[in-house]
């Protein structure tokens, strides 16, 4: 395992980007089921309020995939957690910044227990048998059923748009695909699930009045996401053309980096997007992910952005942990 790999966080015409050591959080997020594989997915409903299920039933429209679906797809669009705001709430993201994440498990309960003693999450129920993890009270990530066995164990990352009908746009004609076309998920925003040219899938989620993440960049959530591909300068081509502020502008402390897939996976391994979790001590972290059934995909090594293990869990979703 080399040491000192870089996150290829580079602008493709020259530039270094920097690398955020911890900011503000903002307010709460959202999640929803993954679209099965060649087909168009399920209206959302987990993680609406119980009490506003039958209304947002009826507003809900059934998403229709642009393009053939790609078989790693990975999990649904943003919803909101059970505890709704009162009234809108203005996204605190720029486009182009990761602001949620969700996991699709074949058993909630034994996600729960993971992830629980492993991070330190609570849970709640959400309407249509979503599970959302707090942390702190403040929501920081979504568990999902799989609906589906065929479906990918596996995080997914949603980066904030303001306009996803338009950013769908731009990611077809820079060569990337629409795996499910932006579709209104109540007065909550609008989502969407990308590929990008390699076929690594993302999502986009266009905040209304849920906007992602209620803590990040703190011990037991959210980091940063890596992209392994196999082609480093055609990625950041095609993520800094759409979204170049976030990653390019002075200034800018994006969460979201490039590297070489070989640089930790087999060479067969797809190009992905791979979630990471701030943790205080890896050694403690990897003894707890043994110990609960998970296993190490990759041991310990150092990047720019930190010291990081890519590790699997008891279900088989692989997720990095981040030592900074």
């Amino acid at each position: 395992m080399a040491e000192n790999r870089a996150s290829a966080n580079e602008e493709p015409h020259g530039g270094q980007s920097g690398v955020p050591e911890g900011r503000e959080h903002p307010g709460p997020g959202a999640g929803r089921e993954e679209p099965a594989t060649g087909k168009s997915p399920e209206a959302p409903t987990g993680g609406v309020p119980a009490e506003e299920g039958e209304r947002l039933a009826d507003t809900q429209e059934m998403p229709r995939p642009d393009t053939e679906e790609i078989p790693r797809a990975g999990a649904g669009a943003p919803r909101p957690p059970a505890r709704k705001p009162a009234g809108p709430a203005p996204s605190p993201y720029r486009e182009g910044i990761p602001c949620w994440i969700e996991a699709q498990l074949p058993d909630l309960e034994a996600g729960k227990r993971f992830y629980g003693e492993l991070f330190g999450w609570d849970f709640e129920e959400g309407y249509g048998g979503s599970v959302w993890a707090r942390l702190g009270g403040e929501p920081v990530a979504a568990l999902e059923r799989k609906t589906d066995g065929r479906m990918p164990t596996v995080w997914t990352v949603y980066f904030a748009t303001p306009d996803a009908q338009t950013l769908g746009r731009r990611i077809v004609a820079a060569g990337g695909q629409l795996v499910v076309a932006p579709y209104p998920v109540g007065d909550l925003g609008r989502a969407a699930l990308a590929a990008d040219p390699e076929g690594a899938v993302f999502g986009l989620w266009q905040a209304r009045r849920h906007p992602g993440f209620g803590r990040r960049h703190e011990p037991g959530t959210f980091a940063w996401a890596e992209l392994y591909t196999r082609d480093t300068t055609g990625a950041n081509t095609f993520y800094g053309g759409l979204f170049h502020h976030a990653l390019f502008a002075p200034g800018a402390e994006p969460d979201f980096g490039r590297a070489d897939v070989t640089d930790v996976f087999p060479a067969e391994m797809p190009p992905h997007v791979l979630t990471h979790f701030r943790v205080t001590d890896l050694d403690d972290a990897l003894a707890t992910v043994r110990r609960l059934g998970g296993r190490v995909q990759a041991p310990p090594f150092e990047t720019s952005y930190g010291r990081v293990a890519v590790v699997t869990d008891n279900q088989g979703a692989s997720f990095a942990l981040l030592r900074r």
